[in-house]
């Protein structure tokens, strides 16, 4: 596929950002804090829900974050939505407070209630109003934030405190993206995993039967959290139902080409012609999934597979 420098180069819509908005939340840690990204003109449009990953920066896993992603989703004709997670260093609510980090089930329902709040979402800022299909939803996570799609997506885990099966699939949300999202449990986690991730050891695919579409980057081992090398990714694929598409991108480690932002240092392979081959898919997929009839992924898989010096390569079931 071939792909301009960067996403910046790619032709869209203007698009106008408005953060923080706040959405009440009884019972959180605080207010619940979103930015709303969304093309300036356009009306019908549909719903991504982004969910940020960890990481040693401070706002990167916030609602300041994943802007070479949001920005072109939002370009194309998408209204991103991006919490701030209860996870995210710009809080640190520290380790004794409700739910203690990880905020694996506050992150999935932090993505419920927006959807409970898409109305107040439109009066807070006017000038989305009248202008959200709220019936095309779809969710999109890297790392932790592909954990949290996944169990809106359908998989579930048992809850490590009490032993009790966790389902928070989320029906309103019909498609999926999964960004270097974590794999299978048992024996494919390390150490380190098991101690401080116990949730993943009991994650089930099998019961994700939401349309998603796994990207996983053939050089992310992620040595620190699986035993199973690159391969441990493409496991929300492998390990789930259909209609699944896997879309695996040459040399790309766990940043993807640089996903979380514009020249972090946290990416170990930045790559601009990687991560604007990755928005170009993504978007082509959700339009798709959420516009029954519309060839833009199948013209994208098709671009992608003529190229000389493909960045990637898509399998389907």
């Amino acid at each position: 596929m071939s792909s301009p420098a960067s996403t910046a180069d790619i032709p869209g819509t203007p698009v106008l950002s408005v953060s923080p908005v706040l959405l009440p939340a009884p019972g959180r840690a605080g207010d619940l804090q979103v930015r709303i990204s969304a093309p300036v003109t356009g009306g019908d449009l549909p719903v991504i829900l982004l969910s940020h990953g960890l990481g040693f920066s401070n706002n990167l896993s916030s609602l300041n974050g994943y802007a070479p992603l949001a920005n072109f989703w939002a370009a194309q004709g998408f209204v991103v939505i991006q919490p701030t997670h209860l996870d995210s260093r710009t809080l640190d609510p520290g380790p004794t407070a409700p739910g203690a980090y990880p905020h694996w089930r506050t992150r999935a329902e932090d993505m419920t209630r927006i959807l409970d709040r898409l109305d107040a979402i439109e009066a807070d800022v006017p000038q989305l109003a009248g202008r959200i299909d709220h019936s095309r939803v779809a969710v999109a996570g890297h790392s932790m934030g592909g954990h949290t799609a996944s169990l809106l997506l359908g998989a579930r885990l048992t809850d490590p405190d009490d032993g009790t099966e966790v389902d928070l699939a989320e029906p309103r949300i019909t498609a999926g993206v999964l960004l270097a999202a974590p794999g299978r449990g048992g024996d494919a986690l390390t150490d380190f995993t098991v101690e401080h991730y116990p949730f993943f050891l009991t994650t089930d695919f099998s019961t994700m039967t939401t349309p998603a579409l796994v990207v996983a980057g053939d050089k992310d081992d992620s040595a620190f959290l699986t035993t199973a090398g690159p391969d441990w990714h493409a496991d929300p694929y492998a390990l789930s139902p259909g209609p699944k598409s896997l879309l695996t991108l040459f040399g790309a480690e766990h940043g993807l080409g640089g996903v979380s932002g514009y020249d972090v240092a946290e990416t170990t392979d930045e790559n601009p012609e990687r991560v604007a081959a990755l928005a170009r898919l993504t978007a082509a997929y959700l339009r798709s999934e959420l516009h029954t009839g519309d060839p833009a992924w199948q013209s994208a898989r098709d671009a992608l597979a003529a190229a000389p010096d493909p960045l990637g390569r898509v399998e389907s079931k």
